[in-house]
């Protein structure tokens, strides 16, 4: 691992600094009656805790991370793993394996088929049942250095499918805009964790509250949970249902083709764990568009992310500016995800403004405006502050 990398297990340094400054010096205990499981710990030394564990490799482990999101969207056809619109609703599950000295592993079963990333020192394997591929992955200079497995999730799934990674971006929405607590008679996964629990002061926010979970003993993250407001449960939430903080056997990190596989090699440059964006499937190009357009409006809780989309970016199709060669073979994809694109947008209301026309989609945690002049707006804000937003060139 990268020392000093703090994102590495979603504690940046500077959140923690963030953080830290605005709870002040006094502790922030939730009350609680009897004895706790955990030591009462400030807001503050929590993260200095945990700021000081980034500080070291991560200790190994093993478990089975769970995304569920609930977000009252209506029903939608399957899209698979391939359309941005399959982690609208429903559950998604990712299992990892990380035993230090550059070896880990990301699997992601679906109904039918699995993805898999094996890191073992100086190679790697990316198997992918569905296509019948797997591809020998080799790092230019020999050995990849021990990644972060929510910075290599990419190549295996999403990457907010991770707690990891999604802890660094909400601990990056603290600060002045959030009151926040401390938790510490709370369990994940069988083991006792502190909770930073973060509520935004902006009106604005469909956000009640984001809870963190952060374990005990070693100060990783396990869980993050969002409620929208005035929700007893989250609408969105990822965290590990089970976990092991102990080395996993060497033969979870072994690879073998199946008979009968196609089998591709690669040599990657330093920290290209998931290679070109061909080699991601449609998502990943959407995504690699997206952040090249991508604008941020407002500021804390009422950001509002502006980027340039059409229907066929939202259905997971190669869009109609890609290169032919990219067009081709997306028919079933597109198809697919144009139907439920198409379901979703039956619940949209037509609005304008100055700022033009479009429809709007309403959820109790997010709002997201598609604009006739091809932008989409998302936050986890309500129409009045998204529709605000579009008026801003």
């Amino acid at each position: 691992m990268r020392r000093g990398t703090f994102v590495r297990w979603g504690v940046p340094i500077a959140a923690a600094a963030v953080i830290a400054a605005a709870v002040g010096a006094g502790p922030v205990i939730a009350a609680v009656s009897g004895a706790p499981p955990l030591p009462e710990r400030s807001a503050r030394q929590l993260l200095a805790d945990a700021a000081a564990a980034a500080e070291k490799s991560p200790p190994p482990m093993s478990g089975t991370v769970q995304q569920t999101a609930s977000l009252g969207l209506p029903a939608l056809p399957a899209t698979g793993t391939g359309s941005p619109l399959a982690l609208l609703s429903g559950s998604h599950e990712v299992k990892v394996w990380y035993g230090a000295h550059g070896k880990f592993r990301i699997a992601m079963p679906t109904q039918l088929n699995e993805t898999n990333l094996i890191v073992n020192g100086g190679q790697g394997w990316y198997w992918d049942s569905a296509a019948n591929t797997a591809t020998k992955l080799s790092w230019q200079g020999g050995a990849v250095r021990s990644p972060d497995p929510a910075a290599s999730a990419p190549a295996a799934t999403p990457g907010e499918l991770t707690p990891q990674a999604a802890a660094a971006k909400l601990l990056e929405q603290a600060g002045e805009h959030t009151a926040i607590r401390v938790i510490n008679t709370a369990e994940v996964a069988g083991r006792p964790v502190y909770q930073l629990v973060l509520a935004p002061k902006d009106d604005g926010s469909l956000v009640q509250e984001v809870r963190l979970a952060l374990d005990g003993e070693t100060y990783v993250p396990l869980q993050v949970q969002v409620f929208a407001k005035g929700a007893a449960e989250p609408a969105f939430q990822v965290g590990f249902t089970q976990v092991t903080f102990t080395p996993p056997a060497e033969e979870n990190f072994t690879f073998t083709p199946p008979a009968g596989a196609k089998v591709e090699e690669r040599t990657l440059g330093p920290g290209d764990l998931a290679g070109e964006a061909e080699h991601r499937g449609d998502a990943g190009r959407a995504a690699d568009r997206a952040a090249d357009g991508l604008k941020v409006v407002g500021d804390g809780w009422t950001q509002v992310a502006v980027v340039k989309a059409s229907a066929a970016d939202l259905a997971g199709g190669a869009p109609s500016d890609a290169p032919q060669g990219e067009r081709r073979g997306h028919g079933g994809d597109a198809a697919t995800g144009q139907a439920a694109l198409a379901g979703l947008l039956k619940s949209a209301t037509p609005v304008s403004g100055p700022w033009g026309s479009g429809r709007l989609i309403s959820t109790k945690l997010v709002t997201a405006l598609l604009t006739d002049d091809g932008r989409l707006l998302v936050g986890a804000v309500t129409p009045e502050e998204i529709t605000e937003a579009a008026g801003v060139r």
